[in-house]
């Protein structure tokens, strides 16, 4: 079983990086968050590594190329660096990741509909 703590190093070295990476240019947060039309929360977020505090991933794809392209970094490089990073993340850390954690609302939905035509099912049966 992957151990949790390595898992959440992982991501933050990912998110120290991206620090890294802004100071090297001498930037701050703020200037890379209007550049990036950001909030500084979401810029915080990124560089924290923290999984609980990332905007959903569907969102965290278009902010880290927005973030490179504000640094002057290879998009795809970024993007394949946070993937590495959250490979390494189990399914059980954290929820905020997106698509990866539990079941997907379509699945939730296909169940529930079953669950009513039977509800409905053993009312007829029973009437």
């Amino acid at each position: 079983m992957p151990d949790p703590t390595a898992a959440d190093e992982t991501l933050h070295g990912f998110g120290r990086w991206l620090a890294r990476e802004r100071e090297l240019r001498g930037l701050s947060r703020d200037e890379v968050a209007r550049a990036t039309k950001l909030g500084p929360g979401v810029v915080e977020a990124l560089e924290s590594g923290q999984e609980a505090r990332m905007p959903p991933r569907a969102y965290v794809m278009g902010y880290l190329r927005a973030y490179a392209a504000a640094l002057g970094l290879d998009a795809d490089e970024v993007v394949l660096r946070y993937e590495e990073a959250m490979a390494a993340v189990p399914a059980t850390v954290g929820a905020a990741g997106g698509a990866r954690r539990g079941p997907a609302p379509r699945t939730i939905g296909i169940a529930l509909v079953i669950a009513a035509g039977l509800a409905a099912a053993m009312w007829a049966l029973l009437r």
